[in-house]
């Protein structure tokens, strides 16, 4: 199995263990604190950045666009699973915008970042744990 085939299933593995853990800490009635005790929108924003970078690399062939998209539908399904009453968890529709927020930070610094790479201002050669360099493609 070749490098890149390897680095690629090692980041996807990496965004559905993020996503398990997204959603098992969004949907638990009373989640374990986390150390430092970040604000509710500090956890969406670091989660979502996280999902939304992990699921670029992991699947660089897909739209950034659909990824947005599926991962800001996944921020407002969350939101409508905390309105459950016996979860005792608040659904707050800015925390939706919060998560919404963070993915086009991320999806937009991807999208420069492929293009800078595209355009040979960064190296194609070292690119992750990879030694032959990923081919991206980018659609107008």
């Amino acid at each position: 199995m070749s490098a890149m085939i390897k680095s690629a299933w090692f980041f996807r593995i990496a965004f559905f263990a993020a996503l398990v853990l997204t959603l098992v800490m969004a949907w638990l009635p009373h989640p374990p604190p986390i150390p430092g005790n970040p604000e509710d929108k500090i956890q969406h924003i670091a989660a979502f950045l996280a999902l939304s970078l992990l699921g670029a690399v992991a699947f660089p062939k897909s739209s950034l666009l659909r990824l947005g998209e599926r991962l800001s539908f996944l921020g407002a399904i969350i939101e409508v699973v905390q309105n459950i009453p016996a979860l005792h968890r608040d659904c707050d529709i800015m925390d939706w915008i919060a998560d919404t927020a963070a993915i086009l930070i991320m999806l937009l610094f991807v999208r420069a970042w492929r293009v800078r790479r595209k355009t040979g201002a960064i190296p194609t050669s070292r690119i992750f744990v990879s030694t032959r360099p990923y081919r991206f493609t980018i659609k107008p």
